[in-house]
Protein backbone atom coordinates (compact mmCIF):
# COMPACT_ATOMS: atom_id res chain seq x y z
CA UNK A 1 0.00 0.00 0.00
CA UNK A 2 1.56 3.76 -0.91
CA UNK A 3 1.42 5.92 2.04
CA UNK A 4 0.56 9.70 2.05
CA UNK A 5 2.82 11.83 3.71
CA UNK A 6 2.34 15.45 4.45
CA UNK A 7 5.41 17.48 6.15
CA UNK A 8 5.11 20.00 8.40
CA UNK A 9 7.85 22.52 9.03
CA UNK A 10 10.01 22.18 5.52
CA UNK A 11 13.49 22.52 7.28
CA UNK A 12 17.09 21.25 5.67
CA UNK A 13 16.49 18.01 8.01
CA UNK A 14 13.08 17.62 6.24
CA UNK A 15 14.49 18.31 2.66
CA UNK A 16 17.68 15.95 3.14
CA UNK A 17 16.32 13.04 5.72
CA UNK A 18 12.62 12.80 4.50
CA UNK A 19 11.70 14.23 1.35
CA UNK A 20 14.90 13.28 -0.67
CA UNK A 21 14.69 9.21 0.21
CA UNK A 22 10.73 9.67 -0.09
CA UNK A 23 11.33 10.53 -3.62
CA UNK A 24 14.02 7.97 -4.52
CA UNK A 25 14.64 5.39 -2.56
CA UNK A 26 11.44 4.66 -1.16
CA UNK A 27 9.10 6.70 -4.10
CA UNK A 28 7.11 3.36 -4.83
CA UNK A 29 5.47 3.24 -1.31
CA UNK A 30 5.93 6.70 -0.61
CA UNK A 31 4.22 9.58 -1.89
CA UNK A 32 4.41 13.41 -0.85
CA UNK A 33 0.97 14.98 -0.86
CA UNK A 34 1.73 18.25 1.17
CA UNK A 35 4.08 21.02 2.26
CA UNK A 36 3.22 23.49 5.44
CA UNK A 37 5.52 25.74 6.74
CA UNK A 38 5.30 29.07 7.91
CA UNK A 39 8.12 30.79 5.38
CA UNK A 40 7.01 30.27 1.65
CA UNK A 41 10.72 30.81 0.80
CA UNK A 42 11.48 27.29 2.16
CA UNK A 43 8.46 25.57 -0.02
CA UNK A 44 10.66 27.56 -2.81
CA UNK A 45 13.98 25.68 -1.87
CA UNK A 46 12.82 22.45 -1.24
CA UNK A 47 10.67 22.40 -4.72
CA UNK A 48 14.19 23.62 -6.70
CA UNK A 49 15.80 21.45 -4.91
CA UNK A 50 13.52 18.61 -6.09
CA UNK A 51 11.48 19.77 -9.17
CA UNK A 52 9.33 16.44 -9.55
CA UNK A 53 7.05 18.06 -6.04
CA UNK A 54 6.87 21.05 -8.13
CA UNK A 55 2.94 20.53 -7.95
CA UNK A 56 2.90 19.24 -4.34
CA UNK A 57 0.52 21.95 -2.56
CA UNK A 58 1.53 24.48 0.11
CA UNK A 59 0.33 25.60 3.47
CA UNK A 60 0.38 27.75 5.70
CA UNK A 61 0.71 27.16 9.54
CA UNK A 62 -2.94 27.99 10.45
CA UNK A 63 -3.78 26.00 7.23
CA UNK A 64 -3.73 22.33 8.72
CA UNK A 65 -7.44 21.55 8.62
CA UNK A 66 -7.83 22.35 5.29
CA UNK A 67 -4.30 20.64 4.04
CA UNK A 68 -5.45 17.36 5.11
CA UNK A 69 -9.02 17.91 4.13
CA UNK A 70 -7.31 18.32 0.61
CA UNK A 71 -4.80 16.08 0.64
CA UNK A 72 -5.62 13.11 2.91
CA UNK A 73 -2.60 12.12 4.35
CA UNK A 74 -1.77 8.75 5.72
CA UNK A 75 1.04 9.97 7.89
CA UNK A 76 2.16 13.46 9.53
CA UNK A 77 6.20 14.26 9.24
CA UNK A 78 6.72 17.07 11.92
CA UNK A 79 10.67 18.52 11.32
CA UNK A 80 10.17 21.93 11.87
CA UNK A 81 11.37 24.35 14.61
CA UNK A 82 11.13 22.33 18.23
CA UNK A 83 8.58 24.42 19.66
CA UNK A 84 6.35 24.38 16.76
CA UNK A 85 5.69 20.08 17.32
CA UNK A 86 3.26 19.68 19.75
CA UNK A 87 0.58 20.91 18.03
CA UNK A 88 0.90 19.43 14.63
CA UNK A 89 1.47 16.12 16.42
CA UNK A 90 -1.56 16.67 18.49
CA UNK A 91 -3.72 17.99 15.72
CA UNK A 92 -2.95 15.21 13.72
CA UNK A 93 -3.41 12.90 16.47
CA UNK A 94 -6.62 14.12 16.63
CA UNK A 95 -7.99 13.11 13.31
CA UNK A 96 -6.46 9.71 13.73
CA UNK A 97 -3.43 10.27 11.40
CA UNK A 98 0.01 8.77 12.23
CA UNK A 99 2.79 10.90 13.14
CA UNK A 100 6.77 10.90 12.49
CA UNK A 101 8.38 13.55 14.09
CA UNK A 102 11.98 14.88 14.93
CA UNK A 103 12.99 14.70 18.39
CA UNK A 104 12.70 16.02 21.03
CA UNK A 105 9.03 15.40 20.66
CA UNK A 106 8.24 18.42 22.18
CA UNK A 107 10.02 21.36 24.56
CA UNK A 108 7.95 20.54 27.92
CA UNK A 109 7.07 18.15 29.96
CA UNK A 110 3.64 19.48 29.82
CA UNK A 111 2.98 19.68 25.97
CA UNK A 112 4.39 15.63 25.87
CA UNK A 113 1.59 14.89 27.99
CA UNK A 114 -0.67 16.64 25.51
CA UNK A 115 0.75 14.42 23.07
CA UNK A 116 0.54 11.27 25.38
CA UNK A 117 -3.12 11.70 26.84
CA UNK A 118 -3.76 12.68 22.79
CA UNK A 119 -2.33 9.55 21.51
CA UNK A 120 -4.31 7.54 24.02
CA UNK A 121 -7.66 8.90 22.49
CA UNK A 122 -6.94 8.28 18.86
CA UNK A 123 -6.57 5.40 16.25
CA UNK A 124 -2.74 6.93 15.14
CA UNK A 125 0.67 6.39 16.83
CA UNK A 126 3.46 8.60 17.15
CA UNK A 127 7.19 7.77 16.05
CA UNK A 128 9.66 9.67 17.34
CA UNK A 129 12.81 9.42 14.56
CA UNK A 130 15.70 8.94 17.23
CA UNK A 131 18.48 8.08 14.70
CA UNK A 132 20.92 7.63 17.28
CA UNK A 133 19.93 4.12 18.27
CA UNK A 134 20.34 2.86 14.88
CA UNK A 135 24.38 3.55 14.62
CA UNK A 136 25.70 -0.53 14.39
CA UNK A 137 28.07 0.37 17.58
CA UNK A 138 24.54 1.80 19.41
CA UNK A 139 23.04 -1.40 17.98
CA UNK A 140 25.75 -4.03 19.06
CA UNK A 141 25.34 -2.52 22.94
CA UNK A 142 22.15 -3.32 22.46
CA UNK A 143 22.07 -6.63 21.89
CA UNK A 144 25.46 -6.95 24.59
CA UNK A 145 22.56 -5.85 27.25
CA UNK A 146 19.62 -7.66 25.75
CA UNK A 147 22.50 -10.82 25.59
CA UNK A 148 22.85 -10.67 29.44
CA UNK A 149 26.81 -10.25 29.01
CA UNK A 150 26.12 -7.36 31.59
CA UNK A 151 23.82 -9.30 34.09
CA UNK A 152 21.41 -6.09 35.67
CA UNK A 153 22.52 -2.95 34.69
CA UNK A 154 23.68 -0.61 37.91
CA UNK A 155 25.24 2.35 36.63
CA UNK A 156 26.11 4.21 33.46
CA UNK A 157 28.90 6.98 32.94
CA UNK A 158 28.06 8.93 29.62
CA UNK A 159 30.09 12.28 28.87
CA UNK A 160 29.35 13.77 25.39
CA UNK A 161 31.73 16.28 24.11
CA UNK A 162 30.31 19.13 21.51
CA UNK A 163 32.96 20.56 19.34
CA UNK A 164 33.71 24.25 19.10
CA UNK A 165 32.17 24.33 15.47
CA UNK A 166 29.17 22.42 16.34
CA UNK A 167 28.63 23.40 19.71
CA UNK A 168 28.71 27.44 18.51
CA UNK A 169 26.34 26.71 16.12
CA UNK A 170 23.45 26.12 18.49
CA UNK A 171 24.19 29.54 19.87
CA UNK A 172 24.27 31.33 15.93
CA UNK A 173 20.51 30.08 15.64
CA UNK A 174 17.19 29.82 17.43
CA UNK A 175 18.46 27.10 19.47
CA UNK A 176 20.05 29.80 21.79
CA UNK A 177 16.55 30.72 22.86
CA UNK A 178 14.96 28.39 25.67
CA UNK A 179 11.44 29.28 24.55
CA UNK A 180 11.86 27.69 21.41
CA UNK A 181 13.98 25.26 21.73
CA UNK A 182 13.60 24.27 25.33
CA UNK A 183 17.68 24.41 26.25
CA UNK A 184 20.09 21.77 25.02
CA UNK A 185 19.36 20.19 28.01
CA UNK A 186 16.26 18.96 25.72
CA UNK A 187 17.16 19.95 22.27
CA UNK A 188 20.24 17.68 22.37
CA UNK A 189 20.85 16.16 25.50
CA UNK A 190 17.49 14.16 24.83
CA UNK A 191 19.09 11.93 22.17
CA UNK A 192 21.49 10.51 24.43
CA UNK A 193 19.00 10.21 27.52
CA UNK A 194 16.61 8.30 25.09
CA UNK A 195 19.90 5.97 24.06
CA UNK A 196 20.63 4.98 27.81
CA UNK A 197 17.19 4.20 28.29
CA UNK A 198 16.57 2.12 25.29
CA UNK A 199 20.06 0.90 26.55
CA UNK A 200 18.95 -0.27 29.71
CA UNK A 201 15.52 -0.99 29.21
CA UNK A 202 14.92 1.34 32.03
CA UNK A 203 12.37 4.66 32.58
CA UNK A 204 13.65 7.88 34.17
CA UNK A 205 12.72 8.64 37.66
CA UNK A 206 14.86 11.15 39.28
CA UNK A 207 17.52 13.89 38.39
CA UNK A 208 19.53 16.24 39.99
CA UNK A 209 22.42 18.04 38.20
CA UNK A 210 24.53 21.31 37.72
CA UNK A 211 24.89 23.81 34.25
CA UNK A 212 26.05 27.18 33.68
CA UNK A 213 26.35 29.38 30.28
CA UNK A 214 30.33 29.55 30.34
CA UNK A 215 31.39 29.83 26.65
CA UNK A 216 28.84 32.12 24.99
CA UNK A 217 26.80 34.58 25.77
CA UNK A 218 27.99 38.13 26.85
CA UNK A 219 30.55 37.20 29.30
CA UNK A 220 32.23 34.50 27.21
CA UNK A 221 35.89 35.01 28.27
CA UNK A 222 36.67 35.29 24.61
CA UNK A 223 34.17 37.77 23.84
CA UNK A 224 36.50 40.31 21.34
CA UNK A 225 34.09 43.25 22.16
CA UNK A 226 30.38 43.37 24.38
CA UNK A 227 28.16 44.49 21.98
CA UNK A 228 24.84 42.71 20.58
CA UNK A 229 23.46 42.32 16.97
CA UNK A 230 26.49 41.12 15.16
CA UNK A 231 26.58 38.28 12.50
CA UNK A 232 29.89 36.79 11.79
CA UNK A 233 29.35 37.37 7.93
CA UNK A 234 29.55 41.28 8.82
CA UNK A 235 30.64 41.30 11.79
CA UNK A 236 33.80 43.89 12.53
CA UNK A 237 35.70 41.90 14.99
CA UNK A 238 35.47 38.69 13.39
CA UNK A 239 38.89 37.82 12.85
CA UNK A 240 39.25 38.66 16.45
CA UNK A 241 37.27 35.60 17.61
CA UNK A 242 38.74 32.58 18.00
CA UNK A 243 35.41 30.77 17.39
CA UNK A 244 35.16 32.17 13.93
CA UNK A 245 39.33 32.06 13.24
CA UNK A 246 39.47 28.42 14.29
CA UNK A 247 36.98 27.37 11.20
CA UNK A 248 38.36 29.98 8.92
CA UNK A 249 41.39 32.13 7.42
CA UNK A 250 41.74 36.10 6.78
CA UNK A 251 40.76 35.32 2.94
CA UNK A 252 37.96 32.88 3.23
CA UNK A 253 35.26 31.04 4.92
CA UNK A 254 36.43 27.18 5.34
CA UNK A 255 33.42 24.84 3.85
CA UNK A 256 33.26 22.56 7.12
CA UNK A 257 30.66 19.63 7.02
CA UNK A 258 28.51 18.53 9.70
CA UNK A 259 24.99 16.33 9.78
CA UNK A 260 22.91 18.97 11.40
CA UNK A 261 23.63 22.52 9.38
CA UNK A 262 22.75 22.67 6.28
CA UNK A 263 25.19 24.27 3.84
CA UNK A 264 24.30 28.11 3.61
CA UNK A 265 26.58 31.26 2.27
CA UNK A 266 26.45 34.20 3.93
CA UNK A 267 27.75 37.08 1.81
CA UNK A 268 30.94 39.31 2.95
CA UNK A 269 30.89 42.53 5.08
CA UNK A 270 28.49 44.93 4.31
CA UNK A 271 25.96 42.69 1.97
CA UNK A 272 23.23 40.75 2.92
CA UNK A 273 22.61 37.59 3.98
CA UNK A 274 22.35 34.90 1.18
CA UNK A 275 21.05 31.74 2.74
CA UNK A 276 17.63 32.05 1.57
CA UNK A 277 15.43 31.80 4.49
CA UNK A 278 13.03 34.49 5.39
CA UNK A 279 14.27 36.69 8.40
CA UNK A 280 16.80 33.95 9.17
CA UNK A 281 20.29 34.10 9.77
CA UNK A 282 21.96 30.99 10.96
CA UNK A 283 25.37 33.26 11.51
CA UNK A 284 24.13 35.74 14.46
CA UNK A 285 26.77 36.15 17.21
CA UNK A 286 27.32 33.89 19.80
CA UNK A 287 28.24 36.51 22.71
CA UNK A 288 24.39 37.76 22.29
CA UNK A 289 22.85 39.11 25.53
CA UNK A 290 19.93 37.56 24.47
CA UNK A 291 21.30 34.04 25.03
CA UNK A 292 19.09 32.54 27.78
CA UNK A 293 20.16 28.47 27.47
CA UNK A 294 23.28 26.67 29.05
CA UNK A 295 26.21 25.08 27.31
CA UNK A 296 27.54 22.92 30.37
CA UNK A 297 25.61 20.29 32.17
CA UNK A 298 26.67 17.78 34.81
CA UNK A 299 23.55 15.16 36.28
CA UNK A 300 22.58 12.19 38.11
CA UNK A 301 19.74 10.27 37.09
CA UNK A 302 18.38 7.56 38.84
CA UNK A 303 16.06 4.89 36.98
CA UNK A 304 13.09 2.41 37.45
CA UNK A 305 15.43 -0.64 37.66
CA UNK A 306 17.90 0.58 40.06
CA UNK A 307 20.53 2.00 37.00
CA UNK A 308 21.80 5.30 37.84
CA UNK A 309 23.42 7.83 35.18
CA UNK A 310 26.57 9.56 35.45
CA UNK A 311 26.27 12.38 33.05
CA UNK A 312 27.77 15.21 31.35
CA UNK A 313 27.83 17.25 28.17
CA UNK A 314 30.14 20.22 27.35
CA UNK A 315 29.18 22.19 24.19
CA UNK A 316 32.84 24.10 23.67
CA UNK A 317 35.04 21.27 23.18
CA UNK A 318 38.65 20.59 21.14
CA UNK A 319 36.44 17.50 19.38
CA UNK A 320 33.56 15.85 19.41
CA UNK A 321 32.71 12.49 20.46
CA UNK A 322 31.49 10.82 23.62
CA UNK A 323 32.98 7.97 26.37
CA UNK A 324 30.49 5.56 27.70
CA UNK A 325 31.14 3.08 30.11
CA UNK A 326 28.17 0.77 31.24
CA UNK A 327 28.20 -1.66 34.35
CA UNK A 328 26.12 -4.48 35.66
CA UNK A 329 26.37 -7.21 38.23
CA UNK A 330 28.04 -9.52 35.35
CA UNK A 331 30.42 -7.45 33.72
CA UNK A 332 31.55 -3.75 32.36
CA UNK A 333 31.78 -2.29 28.70
CA UNK A 334 33.39 0.62 27.32
CA UNK A 335 33.42 2.53 24.39
CA UNK A 336 34.87 6.35 22.90
CA UNK A 337 33.76 7.79 19.59
CA UNK A 338 35.41 10.74 18.11
CA UNK A 339 32.89 11.95 15.70
CA UNK A 340 33.39 13.66 12.78
CA UNK A 341 36.89 12.71 12.62
CA UNK A 342 38.06 15.38 9.78
CA UNK A 343 37.23 17.75 12.34
CA UNK A 344 39.69 16.29 14.85
CA UNK A 345 42.82 18.28 15.53
CA UNK A 346 45.02 14.66 15.78
CA UNK A 347 44.75 10.94 14.99
CA UNK A 348 41.42 9.09 16.20
CA UNK A 349 41.44 5.39 17.00
CA UNK A 350 38.84 3.32 15.04
CA UNK A 351 36.21 2.60 17.46
CA UNK A 352 35.42 -0.47 19.16
CA UNK A 353 33.50 -2.24 22.72
CA UNK A 354 35.57 -3.10 25.23
CA UNK A 355 34.11 -5.65 27.15
CA UNK A 356 34.97 -6.82 30.65
CA UNK A 357 33.60 -10.07 32.43
CA UNK A 358 33.91 -9.45 36.55
CA UNK A 359 35.18 -12.23 36.06
CA UNK A 360 37.80 -13.25 33.06
CA UNK A 361 39.22 -11.34 30.03
CA UNK A 362 38.97 -8.46 28.04
CA UNK A 363 37.66 -8.97 24.95
CA UNK A 364 37.44 -6.12 22.43
CA UNK A 365 34.93 -6.21 20.12
CA UNK A 366 35.20 -4.40 16.78
CA UNK A 367 31.71 -3.38 14.77
CA UNK A 368 30.68 -3.37 11.35
CA UNK A 369 30.44 -0.58 9.93
CA UNK A 370 28.16 1.55 7.60
CA UNK A 371 27.82 4.26 5.79
CA UNK A 372 25.80 7.26 6.07
CA UNK A 373 24.88 10.34 8.48
CA UNK A 374 24.70 9.88 12.14
CA UNK A 375 27.35 6.91 12.10
CA UNK A 376 25.56 5.07 9.56
CA UNK A 377 22.44 4.86 11.46
CA UNK A 378 20.37 7.28 9.31
CA UNK A 379 19.88 4.96 6.51
CA UNK A 380 18.63 2.02 8.57
CA UNK A 381 16.15 4.01 10.57
CA UNK A 382 14.94 5.08 7.02
CA UNK A 383 14.05 1.29 6.15
CA UNK A 384 12.08 0.90 9.29
CA UNK A 385 10.42 4.28 8.76
CA UNK A 386 8.95 3.20 5.30
CA UNK A 387 9.11 0.18 4.78
CA UNK A 388 8.32 -1.40 8.60
CA UNK A 389 10.28 -2.97 11.15
CA UNK A 390 13.33 -5.31 9.91
CA UNK A 391 11.57 -8.61 10.50
CA UNK A 392 14.90 -10.34 11.08
CA UNK A 393 15.59 -8.11 14.19
CA UNK A 394 14.84 -9.49 17.33
CA UNK A 395 13.94 -6.49 19.41
CA UNK A 396 12.40 -3.15 19.04
CA UNK A 397 14.23 -0.03 18.14
CA UNK A 398 11.94 2.34 16.63
CA UNK A 399 11.06 4.78 19.35
CA UNK A 400 7.35 5.90 20.45
CA UNK A 401 5.33 8.73 22.36
CA UNK A 402 6.51 7.67 25.94
CA UNK A 403 10.28 7.34 24.68
CA UNK A 404 10.03 10.78 23.25
CA UNK A 405 8.27 12.01 26.73
CA UNK A 406 10.85 10.52 29.01
CA UNK A 407 13.52 11.86 27.26
CA UNK A 408 12.34 15.42 26.92
CA UNK A 409 11.19 15.14 30.84
CA UNK A 410 14.68 13.94 31.55
CA UNK A 411 16.10 17.06 29.81
CA UNK A 412 13.63 19.18 31.36
CA UNK A 413 13.97 17.53 35.10
CA UNK A 414 17.75 18.10 34.46
CA UNK A 415 17.52 22.11 33.96
CA UNK A 416 14.45 22.75 36.14
CA UNK A 417 17.28 20.96 38.97
CA UNK A 418 20.21 23.26 37.83
CA UNK A 419 17.67 26.61 38.58
CA UNK A 420 16.10 25.02 42.04
CA UNK A 421 18.98 23.50 43.39
CA UNK A 422 17.43 20.25 44.16
CA UNK A 423 16.59 16.49 42.53
CA UNK A 424 13.26 16.70 40.16
CA UNK A 425 11.20 13.93 39.92
CA UNK A 426 9.75 12.58 36.25
CA UNK A 427 6.22 12.27 37.35
CA UNK A 428 6.60 16.33 38.56
CA UNK A 429 7.32 16.49 34.94
CA UNK A 430 5.50 14.77 32.99
CA UNK A 431 1.90 14.95 35.36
Amino acid sequence: MRKRYAVCGVSNRAINMFIGPMLGTFSEGSELVALLDADPQRHIICKKKYAAIANVPEYAPDEFDRMVRETKPDVIIVAGRDDTHVEYIVQALARDLDVMTEKPMATTGADCRRILDAEAASKGKVTVTFNYRYAPIHRRIKEMVLEGKLGRITSIDLNWYIDTYHGASYFKRWNRLREVSGGLSIHKSSHHFDLVGWWTGQRPVEAFAYGALNYYGPDGELNPRREDGRFCGTCDVRQQCAYYMRWSSRSADIQVRDDHIGTVKVAGAGAEAQQGYTGYRPDACIYDSEINIEDTYTATVRYDGGALLSYSVNFSLPYEGYRLAINGTKGRLETTEYHMPARVPFPTPEQTIDYFPLFGSKETIHVVQREGGHGGGDPVLLEDLFLGPDPLRTYPILSGAADGAYSVGTGEAVWRSVKEGRPVRLDEVLK
